[in-house]
């Protein structure tokens, strides 16, 4: 009986073959899930990679215990009634195939609404309707298509491993292989003429050949794939002459084994994966190292209000939160724990989880989960699990709500990696063909160690060590950037653009004047209770200033952005804000910022806020001036215009009134202009500009604002290292451009002696991940000394 590869799996069909369509199945499982594919219309699946597909196992009765109520609550992330959103490791994601076909089970189960794959982790989110279906019902389609989840009740991030283990094995082996093909070479290297030597010359050959096979097939596999992935999209990416090359050597030396022409190239070939890996392996062990040291110290400056037994109001960092502690959550702040809603209304965003925005209505006794952000009023809750500081990062870099500014932003890296692979391949092809047509002999060893030691691998490290670096230690000086792209487009910024209040004032210092009809007792109380829910700068200072009053629960709360809130308790209707807002008229008398107040539409008075400005502002604005076009937009009015003016660089554009569509619109003017735009804000009403701008700055008083739209939260009391922070930002990039020259230079001395026929590929392959961790050494070491600089 002839033996058929499975379509499905890959496997041999060793006892029976079951045909269907054509093709040949293994198994009544790989069948199924083909059955499955065709009826959905997904056997493109088929078409990423050759037999992608694991075998599916028998999975009956096994996942039983997933009807458990309290077991489901352990596994899910998030469940609301409606909607569950779970993370599950699944460790035979191995290709492309695998993620197409894991981001497509809406179309296997229609229940399911959303499945982003993590490829590094091995993981899949998938989001679905928990009153159409469950989590055993997800986890047996799942197994059913051959991606049966790794699941542990008693460990669930047990699968999760931090190190690669099948890159230690590749090296083991090219390791191993490489040794003894060295070692068997060793007569031909020294032509030893010795009787014995000869006799068993031709077995010392066929043993190189049978060593060389699990390095080609096994150790540099990935090495293909990925070029073969670049190439099938139209993208020449570094792996592509490493591949060609790896694929001339081991044809070229089997054939003169095979043919009894010469002793092969099996030592270079062997050698070459060897160190490609060991290269791979020192790249993989650094940068796991940067990215563990930034994912430590990367907590958000971000505090959250504690209430104590007596009823008094705590700010405490984020981290410091520990079950059964009681929080006061505002309007638009983001529920950083799961817990229990004790008092309040809540209407809760959990867009950030799910990507739907319509908000859920939840009263007393109800759970409520982290990352949801509440619309209404204040409201209280008892924390059930400590804040994780990774799910905060999860929900900031969530592809459910960010826009992708990054899209239409070519690195660095873009740019150069693929015309230098083009110039590799051509030089390559071109030395090749010139020593074909004079020195036969030498054409193949020229061309390999062209391909060899003109490999921009060099290149290709110089950006992310570099930028991790800068990451990292942007991170200690509590300057906290979404990704690494964020440095690249920060040094690219020509035009800066400042909100005022909350930005440049400082909430700490501003004095406060009521003038106005008095208001009672009772009155008192309800302006405080109006301003506990907000989380405006001047809601925050005016409630601050009452310590002494009582503070009343409104019974009704709506907060209209960049104009006030109003509020009502019993028969008292409250405006709070702008006095077009409670007056219905424009601001004519005032040019002080305000905030006026109306009680049932009868006009009672304004709080003056005389604003403290940060002491850094005017250093700040002059060291940015000379290279920077500068702007503020506020939604205040035009009363500190004259004081802005005689304080500020005379370029700085001054405006004001500028409602929250105002700022958005002002940045979309700049960049239609060709400028690139910085804005900094608080994270309130500059969202739709922060999200808009090329780089968005939200500046953190410790106030549990949680915004997507920025790329960067800076911590207050740095404000005055703005200029610095771009500044090492564009040293950064010169770095990177440092390691280009010095990967040019090494290359063009290395070309000279490849094209030349001076250089065998051994030796090419040996020098070649040297450059690389040359080039990591000096990235690291500069942006070490760079990082010194920054305060």
């Amino acid at each position: 009986m002839e033996n058929t590869n499975c379509f499905h799996c890959g496997n041999k069909c060793e006892t029976e073959t079951i045909i269907v369509d054509d093709k040949s199945f293994c198994c009544n499982g790989c069948k199924t899930v083909y059955e499955i594919f065709s009826e959905n219309d997904l056997t493109c699946y088929y078409d990423f990679e050759n037999s992608p597909g694991a075998v599916p196992e028998e999975s009956k009765g096994k996942y039983d215990f997933l009807e458990n109520e309290q077991i489901i609550e352990k596994l899910v992330e998030f469940n609301d009634g409606n909607v569950q959103v779970v993370n599950l490791y699944i460790p035979h994601i191995h290709c492309s195939s695998c993620i197409w076909i894991l981001e497509n089970l809406h179309k296997l189960q229609k229940n399911i609404s959303t499945s982003l794959v993590n490829f590094p982790k091995k993981s899949v989110r998938v989001t679905y309707n928990s009153t159409l279906t469950d989590l055993k019902e997800i986890v047996l389609l799942l197994s059913s298509i051959g991606y049966e989840p790794y699941i542990s009740l008693e460990d669930y991030e047990v699968g999760k491993k931090q190190v690669n283990r099948s890159l230690i094995y590749k090296l083991g082996i090219a390791g191993f292989a490489y040794g003894n093909v060295m070692f068997l070479s060793f007569p031909e290297y020294f032509e030893v003429s010795e009787f014995w030597l000869e006799q068993y010359k031709l077995l010392f050959r066929w043993l190189m050949f049978i060593f060389s096979l699990p390095v080609v097939f096994y150790a540099s596999t990935d090495y293909f794939v990925s070029a073969y992935k670049g190439l099938k999209t139209k993208i020449l990416n570094i792996d592509v002459p490493i591949a060609l090359g790896i694929f001339v050597l081991f044809v070229r030396s089997s054939t003169e084994i095979i043919f009894d022409l010469g002793t092969g190239f099996f030592d270079s070939l062997t050698g070459l994966v060897f160190f490609l890996l060991l290269g791979k392996f020192f790249q993989q062990k650094t940068y796991n190292f940067l990215s563990f040291e930034r994912d430590y110290k990367s907590y958000f400056p971000i505090a959250v209000t504690k209430l104590s037994k007596e009823n008094k109001e705590e700010s405490v960092q984020i981290y410091d939160i520990k079950k059964g502690d009681r929080l006061l959550i505002r309007n638009q702040e983001l529920i950083p724990v799961d817990g229990i809603l004790i008092k309040g209304n809540a209407q809760i965003d959990y867009s950030f989880v799910t990507g739907e925005a319509d908000p859920l209505s939840k009263k007393s006794g109800d759970k409520i989960y982290a990352g949801g952000k509440q619309l209404s009023s204040s409201i209280e809750m008892e924390v059930l699990n400590s804040v994780s500081q990774s799910y905060l990062t999860q929900l900031w870099s969530n592809d459910v709500f960010k826009k992708d500014k990054t899209s239409a932003f070519k690195t660095l890296t873009d740019k150069i990696g693929r015309n230098f692979t083009i110039a590799v391949l051509t030089i390559a092809f071109g030395a090749g063909l010139f020593w074909f047509l004079y020195q036969p002999e030498k054409a193949l060893n020229v061309f390999t160690a062209v391909l060899i030691i003109a490999c921009p691998c060099a290149i290709a490290l110089a950006a992310p060590f570099t930028l991790g670096n800068v990451l990292r230690i942007f991170g200690k000086r509590k300057f906290y950037l979404k990704n690494a792209t964020v440095i690249e487009q920060l040094a690219t910024i020509n035009s800066i653009i400042f909100d005022k209040t909350g930005t440049l004032t400082s909430n700490k210092e501003n004095t406060i004047q009521y003038n106005g009809e008095a208001l009672n007792q009772n009155q008192k109380s309800i302006l405080k209770g109006s301003l506990r829910s907000s989380n405006h700068p001047l809601s925050r200072m005016l409630y601050n200033s009452m310590p002494t009053e009582n503070t009343v629960q409104v019974e009704t709360y709506e907060e209209f952005v960049g104009k006030g809130i109003e509020t009502n308790f019993k028969e008292l209707n409250f405006k709070i804000g702008s006095s077009s807002f409670v007056k219905k008229q424009s601001e004519v008398n005032n040019l002080d910022t305000s905030v006026h107040i109306s009680i049932n539409d009868n006009y009672k008075g304004q709080f003056v806020f005389k604003n403290a400005y940060r002491k850094e502002v005017k250093q700040v604005f002059n060291s940015l001036n000379e290279n920077y076009d500068l702007a503020i937009v506020s939604g205040d009015n035009q009363g500190e215009k004259s004081y802005l003016k005689k304080e500020l660089p005379d370029s700085t554009a001054l405006l004001f009134n500028q409602k929250p569509e105002d700022k958005l619109h002002y940045v979309e003017n700049l960049q239609q202009h060709d400028k690139h735009v910085m804005m900094v804000g608080d994270g309130l009403n500059d969202a739709g500009a922060l999200a808009q701008s090329d780089v968005g700055i939200a500046i953190s008083e410790n106030i549990n604002v949680f915004s997507p739209a920025c790329d960067a939260i800076l911590d207050a009391s740095k404000f005055s290292e703005i200029a610095n922070y771009i500044k090492v930002s564009k040293v950064a990039i010169k770095i990177i451009k440092y390691c280009f020259i010095l990967s040019l230079c090494y290359n063009v001395v290395g070309l000279y002696f490849a094209v030349t026929g001076q250089l065998t590929p051994v030796v090419a392959a040996i020098l070649m991940p040297l450059s690389s961790i040359s080039i990591v050494v000096f990235s690291t070491i500069a942006t070490n000394i760079l990082g010194k600089k920054v305060k």
